[in-house]
């Protein structure tokens, strides 16, 4: 059974900074792709980052791009998204989640069958 479990959400002033975790149990993710969502109150899933199954390919929204950086540590099975320059709009709950080894969009939050439950990020003005 795969399970992903984030962590280190929390609050942060604006201008800060904050590392995700995701760990990952019952699924290798050096063979599959993970990807973080975050969804914001009465707003859908939104795609943040993403990380193809080699680790060669990052996908990001063009907003967070140069803010945010998906990285994973296959010896620990975790995967990570840190987190710069947050603004007050980046406040949502971050989700993190995989899919089958070949996803053709990862973007979309239907290519993924596994999510954790997500952690809570906020960012104060």
């Amino acid at each position: 059974q795969v399970q992903l479990v984030e962590s280190g959400g929390g609050l942060v002033q604006a201008g800060g900074s904050l590392r995700l975790s995701c760990a990952a149990s019952g699924r290798t993710i050096s063979n599959y792709p993970m990807g973080w969502f975050r969804q914001a109150p009465g707003k859908e899933h939104e795609f943040v980052a993403a990380i193809s199954w080699s680790g060669t390919n990052k996908y990001y929204t063009d907003s967070m791009e140069g803010r945010f950086m998906i990285s994973r540590d296959t010896a620990k099975n975790t995967v990570y998204l840190q987190m710069n320059s947050l603004k007050p709009e980046d406040t949502a709950v971050y989700y993190c989640a995989t899919g089958p080894q070949f996803i053709l969009n990862y973007r979309s939050k239907g290519n993924y069958n596994y999510w954790g439950q997500g952690t809570q990020v906020t960012v104060s003005s």
